[in-house]
């Protein structure tokens, strides 16, 4: 597998970053860097970690099969994100480290639940967020880990990254994993014909991979993508998630606008990208902007009313159609 990391790489030019990718050979992973300098959102060094936590798992014990080609600025960005050790990659660096509060989560492996528990409670101080501030990036991080906890078959669990951006006053986070992919897991339940098809439904509020059942169920409600893609919506941010050949991606909405949530996610302003080198597993990447938020009750509260009629709406339709014996 080849990946070279430019000098930028975030979610609204991630596209030619994914593109340039080719995760083909899976003996080889060679990481490559831009030499003068880099700056790229936490979900693209999440998806470079998950990459190198299957060729360890494949290569000769002690023999990792890595090769590594940095130059003294972009060895620096990878060993403060925690690249290296994470890899346990040699970075022949000697660097002081400084105290991250503020500033990022360095790359983090998540297996259980009780890891999900002590990084939740471990990234809202270092991140130095106010409550208000700190309940959406909360919830987001605990449904979409637990989901791929419970049901994306993941042999290394989850990938976790977060950076704040003073100059944008924002949030930027990753969650990578490499399990079975979207389309298998929505499949398992629901027909699907395509990664886009299956991405959709993933974000269709009621609609989860461990039913057919129209609203899911107690436990598995198909509303986490769902409610993590509107609060990107409300608060206009982006919002990013990759499976398969197909990259789906939620825009900003003009400062304007006024916000509508929608069931179908085509129907929101989005771009779609279906002929990509192939992810098996999700990535899902966020942008949170601070400095202008619901109170997070009032705002799940929003979310819950749409996800409500949406799914009343499908049973209904479903009630009425026609019924052969």
């Amino acid at each position: 597998m080849k990946i070279h990391i430019p000098n930028s790489a975030f979610l609204g030019n991630i596209n030619a970053f994914i593109k340039s990718a080719d995760f083909t050979d899976l003996a080889t992973l060679n990481i490559t860097a831009n030499e003068k300098w880099m700056s790229v959102h936490p979900v693209v060094l999440c998806m470079v970690a998950a990459l190198g936590l299957k060729i360890r798992a494949t290569s000769i014990v002690n023999q990792p099969i890595l090769c590594q080609v940095f130059t003294a600025a972009s060895k620096h960005y990878f060993q403060r994100m925690g690249m290296f050790n994470f890899l346990h990659l040699d970075s022949k660096m000697n660097i002081t480290e400084h105290e991250p509060a503020g500033r990022f989560i360095p790359l983090t492996q998540i297996t259980n639940a009780a890891e999900l528990t002590t990084f939740i409670g471990d990234m809202i101080p270092l991140l130095h967020l106010q409550e208000i501030q700190a309940q959406p990036i909360r919830y987001i991080v605990s449904e979409i880990v637990r989901n791929v906890l419970e049901h994306s078959g993941s042999t290394f669990g989850a990938i976790v990254a977060a950076q704040y951006y003073k100059k944008t006053n924002t949030i930027r986070m990753g969650i990578v994993d490499t399990g079975y992919g979207i389309n298998k897991t929505i499949s398992y339940s629901h027909q699907t014909t395509s990664d886009l098809d299956a991405i959709c439904m993933a974000l269709t509020p009621g609609i989860t991979g461990t039913t057919s059942r129209e609203g899911g169920t107690d436990y598995n409600a198909g509303a986490g993508l769902f409610f993590t893609k509107s609060i990107s919506k409300i608060n206009k941010d982006l919002f990013v998630i990759y499976s398969g050949n197909t990259l789906y991606k939620l825009l900003r909405e003009k400062e304007s606008a006024t916000v509508v949530l929608k069931s179908n996610p085509l129907d929101d302003r989005h771009t779609v990208d279906t002929d990509l080198p192939y992810w098996q597993g999700t990535v899902i990447g966020i942008d949170i902007k601070l400095d202008e938020h619901e109170e997070f009750s009032k705002l799940l509260q929003y979310i819950r009313e749409i996800y409500t009629t949406t799914v009343r709406e499908r049973k209904s339709r479903q009630y009425k159609k026609a019924k052969f014996i």
